[in-house]
């Protein structure tokens, strides 16, 4: 029987790893873990970064899943390939599921303020931590958060508030948590809902979006 190839792109920084709880039958699918790249430069546009990417898959017809910033990536992707499907989770199909939050930020370019070294320097921060709340958080970000690159956060922030994607593409499966603090499920429509989900619902809601790939595939 042949298998389904399925790539799977990290969310914004993150490292492949945050996909480690993932489990889908190995008789059917193979997967493979796509990192980010460094950008070329600040003003590398979102397709030429997907034709790059795009250049790391070696199978034909793939399945392409990725989570956040991730999910934005491999809808771009998919305008470049032919894939047997494409699957989004915790993420966003059209600059309309912007939450107005993000819009503001766009428009007041306060994005440009982000703290670029502390973020990429998280050791340092993980000195300064306290209280078991942060202190977790901290670990998670040292564990998951590989890409550390000063040009990449800038780029990527811009270029996700910058997506320019008036309609969701066809046949683009979108799964969502409905507690998801990033995007909130109030501005996404047309979804698979996993209830109780955050924004990180790929490291505790595993089991739970398993089983939908396997269903939505």
């Amino acid at each position: 029987m042949e298998k389904d190839h399925i790539y799977f792109v990290p969310g914004l920084a993150a490292s492949s790893s945050i996909f480690e709880y993932i489990q889908v039958p190995s008789e059917k699918f193979e997967i493979h873990y796509l990192d980010w790249l460094v950008p070329e430069s600040k003003n590398e546009t979102v397709e030429h970064y997907a034709k790059r990417m795009c250049a790391n898959i070696e199978h034909k017809d793939p399945i392409l899943v990725g989570v956040s910033f991730g999910g934005v990536m491999v809808q771009e992707m998919s305008k470049q390939l032919t894939v047997k499907k494409t699957i989004i989770i915790s993420s966003i199909k059209s600059t309309q599921e912007l939450p107005k939050r993000l819009r503001l930020i766009k428009k007041t370019k306060a994005y440009k303020l982000l703290p670029v070294k502390a973020i990429t320097n998280i050791e340092n921060f993980s000195k300064m931590a306290f209280g078991k709340t942060v202190k977790k958080r901290v670990d998670l970000y040292q564990k998951y958060l590989s890409m550390r690159d000063k040009d990449y956060l800038p780029w990527a922030v811009h270029t996700i508030l910058h997506w320019k994607q008036d309609e969701p593409l066809p046949e683009v499966v979108h799964i969502h948590g409905n507690k998801d603090e990033v995007f909130p499920i109030k501005n996404v429509t047309n979804c698979k809902v996993i209830e109780g989900g955050t924004h990180i619902m790929i490291l505790n809601k595993a089991k739970h979006i398993s089983n939908l790939l396997q269903e939505v595939i």
